[in-house]
C-alpha cells in the first residue's frame, strides 16, 4: 500500500486542476478560494492543537510562512482559478503552472548559489517547446490571452513561494508552517475578492462535493502524502513526480470534463513531461 502514496500524491494534485474547474461555475475564483483557506487554516490549527506543536512562535517566522501563503496560495491559486474563470482549460493551466521546478531550477543559481547544469537547461527547453506545442496556433482565438497571463504569474507565485520558503522557513513545522500559510492566504485572497470581483459562492451540490474534495484531499491528502514521503527520505522522488502532473490533468479532464485531446496536445504534454522530468530530477 505505502508503495501507491507517490502515485496518490500526483492524483489528488492534478484532480485539484479538475475539481477548480468545477468550483468556479458556482462561485467567484477568490472568493471560493478564501472559503477554502479559512477552512484549511482551521483543520490545521487543529492538527497543531493536537500533537501539542508549538503555534506561538517568533513573529519573524509567522511573516516569513505568511508571505510564502500569499505567493502561493494567493498568486499561484488565485492565478489558477480567475484563468478558469475567463476559460483557460485545466490541461493548458497544469502545463504552464507545472512548469516551476523548471523556473525554480533558473532562479535557484543566483538566490540559492545552486548550479544549474546542462542536462537541466535540456529540460528546460523540452519544456518550453512542449508548452508551445500544446498552446499552438488558437492563441486570442479559442484560448484566452488574459487566461495564460494569470496562468504565468501563478507560476511565478509558486517559484517565489518555493524559493522563499526554502530560503527563509526552515525552522517551522509542515503544520505550523502550513497553518499561517492558509490563515494568510485566506485573508488576502478575501481582500482581493472584495475589491477585484464581485464576490458570490452558490452552494451548489456540485460546488460542495468539489470544495470538499479539494479541502479534504488536496488540502489535507496530498499534504499528509507529502510529510510522510518527505519523513522516510523520499522527498527527491516526490518531486520528481510532478512532471507527471500535466498529461494526468489532462486525461482526468478529458474524462471529467469532456475537453479536447488532441494528438498535438498528446506530442507536447509528453515532450513538456520528459523536459520537467530532465530539469528536475538528482
Amino acid at each position: 500500500m505505502l508503495n501507491f502514496f507517490p502515485f496518490l500524491f500526483v492524483f489528488f494534485w492534478s484532480s485539484a486542476f479538475v475539481s477548480g474547474q468545477i468550483i468556479v461555475q458556482s462561485a467567484s475564483p477568490f472568493a471560493s478560494l478564501s472559503f477554502r483557506f479559512f477552512i484549511v487554516a482551521f483543520g490545521f490549527l487543529i492538527f497543531a492543537y493536537f500533537f501539542k506543536e508549538k503555534i506561538f512562535v517568533n513573529r519573524s517566522l509567522i511573516f516569513q510562512s505568511a508571505v510564502t501563503g500569499i505567493f502561493f496560495h494567493g498568486f499561484y491559486l488565485g492565478g489558477v482559478f480567475f484563468s478558469y474563470s475567463i476559460g483557460l482549460s485545466a490541461t493548458l493551466s497544469a502545463l504552464i503552472v507545472g512548469l516551476q521546478p523548471v523556473l525554480t531550477n533558473i532562479l535557484s543559481g543566483p538566490i540559492l548559489k545552486e548550479k544549474v547544469t546542462n542536462t537541466q537547461w535540456l529540460g528546460i527547453l523540452l519544456g518550453l517547446i512542449g508548452t508551445i506545442l500544446v498552446i499552438g496556433l488558437d492563441i486570442g482565438k479559442s484560448i484566452p490571452i488574459l487566461g495564460i497571463i494569470a496562468c504565468i504569474v501563478a507560476l511565478i507565485g509558486a517559484t517565489t513561494a518555493t524559493i522563499w520558503q526554502k530560503k527563509f522557513t526552515s525552522e517551522l513545522s509542515l503544520t505550523v508552517n502550513n497553518f499561517y500559510q492558509a490563515i494568510a492566504a485566506a485573508i488576502f485572497l478575501f481582500i482581493t475578492s472584495m475589491f477585484f470581483e464581485n464576490a458570490y459562492i452558490n452552494f451548489t451540490t456540485s460546488f460542495i462535493l468539489s470544495m470538499s474534495w479539494q479541502i479534504i484531499m488536496v488540502s489535507f491528502g496530498a499534504f499528509t502524502i507529502l510529510m510522510y514521503l518527505i519523513k522516510i527520505g523520499s522527498a527527491s522522488k516526490t518531486s520528481n513526480l510532478f512532471f507527471l502532473v500535466p498529461p494526468t490533468t489532462a486525461i482526468m479532464a478529458w474524462m471529467v470534463l469532456g475537453e479536447d485531446l488532441l494528438r498535438n496536445d498528446l506530442i507536447g504534454l509528453f515532450i513538456a513531461a520528459v523536459g520537467v522530468y530532465i530539469a528536475t530530477r538528482k
